[in-house]
């Protein structure tokens, strides 16, 4: 009963990853590439991206998605069992909870997210463990979900062992996944496909956006953060000319 239900789990989960990755990337890679979107954007934008790299990046979202259902269905078994501190009652532990938690996953996840990417650009890492996702030196919202298979399997590992750490409750979970979907999607979108205040007002400079992982893209040693800059300024591995570049005319910048 155990094997059939963890198949059923696997099997569900991969339809539903990979549907929202199509889904979610597809549409915004329509949205901000497709020949229309000069009617509402700038055309002095790059040139379309490579199609077989656009390729690659769908080959390896696939394999991304098979471990992260492994994982989803890893987690639902041991909920089954048990094992896991998920709740489905919203008042167990509080609304004010949910709140909380959601922020302080986010946080874990991050600070997890910038060690471990910092890790595999270590060059015994990379070429087995990241390479793959930097192909494109230019992302599209298809980047966002190309994980190496290695890199795929430690990012679901940080979702398998917070269900064991902390009380989450179902909802909590789901909107860190879609958070995770949404915001690795735009941090994908490319240089120059947002407006130039998006994210980088007062408040924004905390966030990463397309701009600041665009530069990782380009500069493997920089902008290793998965939400936040925080872990970038404090560990000085933000790149120095980027705020200079951020308050430069549009115009001006390569």
């Amino acid at each position: 009963m155990l094997d059939h239900s963890f198949a059923f789990y696997g099997v569900a989960f991969f339809g539903i990853i990979l549907g929202r990755y199509f889904l979610v990337a597809g549409g915004m890679y329509l949205l901000f590439y497709a020949p229309f979107r000069k009617s509402f954007l700038e055309s002095n934008l790059r040139q379309n991206p490579d199609r077989k790299l656009i390729q690659s990046d769908i080959k390896l979202s696939v394999l991304s998605a098979a471990v992260f259902a492994i994982a989803s269905a890893l987690i639902l078994s041991g909920y089954s069992f048990g094992m896991t501190w998920l709740y489905s009652d919203p008042y167990q532990y509080g609304l004010w909870y949910l709140g909380l938690s959601y922020l302080l996953v986010l946080i874990l996840q991050d600070t997890y997210f910038y060690f471990t990417h910092r890790l595999f650009h270590h060059p015994s890492l990379f070429r087995w463990a990241h390479q793959g996702h930097h192909r494109s030196h230019h992302p599209t919202p298809w980047t966002s979900f190309a994980f190496d298979p290695l890199e795929a399997i430690v990012s679901s590992l940080f979702l398998i062992s917070i269900v064991f750490i902390l009380p989450l409750h179902f909802i909590t979970v789901i909107a860190v996944l879609t958070t995770m979907t949404v915001w690795a999607v735009l941090n994908h979108l490319g240089i120059d496909r947002l407006p130039l205040s998006f994210p980088h007002h007062w408040l924004g400079k905390w966030f990463i956006g397309p701009d600041h992982h665009s530069v990782h893209h380009l500069k493997y040693n920089r902008h290793y953060g998965l939400y936040f800059t925080f872990w970038d300024k404090f560990l000085s591995t933000e790149d120095p000319n980027f705020t200079k570049k951020l308050n430069e005319p549009k115009k001006q910048r390569s």
